[in-house]
């Protein structure tokens, strides 16, 4: 660091500072990376273990089909919906002019940098 005395700089701390933080930080990212990748499969994994130990033999979840003309009704059903819920408006902006009276507070003459005494 600096030593305020003499003015000195101590350049080898500078750099262990330096190459300490940039370790750290990639340290803990690369971690973060590694705990969000595995995440799901440590909660599947403890998932699957809880339910086949409840049901004495694991059974593979059945595949459920749906046909598209349901798959449509449903997504038009959700649109129509989503759409009810906004006002209509008419599209038209209206700038009205407002007369405002003299006020002190936005006057410039009472600045800061007025010193007079």
């Amino acid at each position: 660091m600096i030593n305020f005395l003499t003015g000195a700089v101590n350049w080898s701390e500078i750099w262990v500072i330096t190459l300490v933080g940039y370790s750290v930080v990639f340290v803990t990212l690369v971690a973060l990376l590694y705990s969000f990748k595995y995440i799901l499969k440590l909660i599947h994994y403890f998932s699957t273990n809880k339910r086949s130990s409840e049901s004495g033999k694991s059974k593979k979840p059945e595949e459920q089909y749906i046909p598209g003309e349901v798959n449509a009704a449903i997504a038009m059903g959700l649109t129509l919906f989503f759409h009810e819920q906004h006002d209509e408006e008419s599209g038209i902006i209206t700038i009205k002019r407002v007369a405002r009276t003299y006020s002190p507070w936005s006057s410039k003459i009472y600045g800061i940098n007025n010193q007079r005494s």
